[in-house]
């Protein structure tokens, strides 16, 4: 009969223990590094997209301008507001939507753009080159102007035209004239969270290709090295799944040596790409939600941030008043519901967004960017109570077991919760002093490890 005393049996790995652990520590050693878990840096919640030839240093001041305007004309108070985006407000009650209103309105006079991008691709067009390298110089003085009067918002770029042989030339020119222009013009200086959208990429060659420019921009410069970040535009199903059966993403990521800092799903040419019908290449087409959710595996727990694509339905009325007249009423209730039925669409696809797990999208008009917070806002708050009340008892629950004697071994979901917070934070949807009624302190929640703040409380 086989020796059932336990201090026996440990002995049977004994000849063999050590090189399984050396092993295996390099095997989860180089995984670690591999995924070393999401950014702990802010992300913004949408980017907006504008042609370079438009922009200006206070581009992002006049779209706040045009937000409030929206809001005010179509969305006065909090029921007004619900009701245009479809909400019925007795499901949730009046405070909570007063709440979102509120928010809405104060992130809007504060900082209504997060990220806007100046478009040298499908917002801006082709031109003749003598135009383009205009508007490149310019568009970078206009931002080292931005830079001096602190009129940029936090997050902003440059997307480029893409790295295939049609416009490789014209897309690496305007990215030479534009960054040679702006660190003239500012001292040298980039802007915060400045990076650089590659449309349209079909294979890692032309993201170590970006990369090896942005190295010699830098030494040029002398600049700090990866100093000069870009991000990824998936638009073409062949990055999703490549000839030979796999997805090429990580490899794309890879190739751009540590520069690679975003990925942003291109809803419409990707649909174009699938052979989908124009009235079909909606967000919610379910072949856009199988690539993103490849794309989100591809680089879940990575320093890449992810970001969903665009409602491609503009708020804009159909009539405009001549100067010194008013509209009709038939045409201001005609310009309601179209604005209403694009709010409506637009809060749809971004609420699908944040509950498929993607936090970031695309906005192209202004009228667009209160639907954005509120449905960020609304998508949090609805469930604050609730997620509050679980994120406390789990951390009692852990207490309890170890109390106990038992296995408290479900960290990962206490992670989940956790990142509610910090996503919820970090968007304007909760205040810091709310997040506390989880029992947690803002140290514990800012440390972003649910399994860090059970160590420090010596639970596990």
């Amino acid at each position: 009969m086989p020796n059932s005393n336990s201090s026996n049996n440990a002995m049977l790995f004994s000849a063999v223990a050590d090189s399984v652990k050396a092993r295996l520590k390099d095997a989860n050693l180089k995984f670690n590094h591999r995924y070393p878990g999401v950014p702990e840096g802010r992300q913004a919640v949408h980017t907006v997209y504008g042609g370079a030839q438009l922009f200006t240093a206070q581009t992002a001041r006049k779209m706040g301008e045009t937000s409030l305007r929206t809001m005010a004309e179509y969305a006065p108070d909090a029921a007004t507001l619900a009701r245009g985006l479809g909400i019925n407000q007795e499901q949730f009650g009046h405070d909570l939507w007063q709440k979102v209103y509120e928010r809405v309105s104060g992130k809007i006079k504060a900082e209504a753009v997060e990220d806007f991008r100046i478009d040298f691709e499908d917002g801006y067009g082709n031109r003749p080159d003598a135009e383009e390298d205009g508007h490149a110089a310019s568009a970078a003085k206009e931002v080292a102007q931005g830079m001096k009067e602190g009129t940029l918002p936090p997050f902003i770029g440059i997307r480029i035209k893409p790295f295939n042989q049609e416009n490789i030339h014209r897309s690496i020119r305007t990215l030479d004239i534009f960054l040679d222009t702006l660190l003239q013009s500012s001292g040298n200086k980039l802007p915060e969270n400045f990076v650089i959208t590659l449309p349209k990429i079909t294979v890692a060659a032309q993201s170590r290709a970006l990369a090896e420019l942005l190295t010699e921009a830098e030494k040029k410069r002398g600049l700090p090295k990866n100093s000069l970040k870009f991000e990824i535009m998936v638009e073409m199903p062949q990055i999703i799944i490549d000839d030979t059966g796999r997805t090429p993403l990580r490899e794309i990521v890879d190739a751009g040596d540590g520069r690679c800092v975003g990925a942003h799903f291109g809803t419409y040419d990707y649909t174009a790409g699938c052979q989908i019908t124009a009235s079909f290449q909606t967000m919610a087409n379910p072949v856009c939600d199988f690539a993103k959710h490849v794309l989100q595996v591809s680089l879940a727990t990575t320093e890449v941030m992810i970001s969903d694509g665009a409602t491609n339905v503009m708020p804009v009325g159909p009539h405009r008043a001549a100067p010194g007249s008013s509209l009709t009423k038939q045409q201001a209730d005609e310009n309601r519901e179209v604005v209403y039925r694009a709010w409506q669409l637009s809060y749809k696809h971004i609420r699908h967004s944040l509950e498929t797990g993607y936090y970031q999208g695309w906005d192209l008009h202004p009228a667009q960017i209160p639907v954005r917070y509120a449905a960020m806002y609304a998508f949090f708050l609805e469930s604050f109570d609730s997620v509050s009340a679980r994120l406390k008892g789990f951390v009692e629950k852990a207490a309890k077991a170890t109390l106990l004697g038992d296995v408290f071994d479900d960290a990962a979901t206490g992670q989940g919760l956790l990142n509610f917070f910090l996503r919820g934070i970090s968007c304007g949807a909760i205040t810091e002093a709310e997040a506390l009624r989880t029992g947690l302190s803002l140290d514990e929640i800012r440390s972003r490890s649910f399994l860090k703040i059970l160590q420090n409380r010596k639970i596990v």
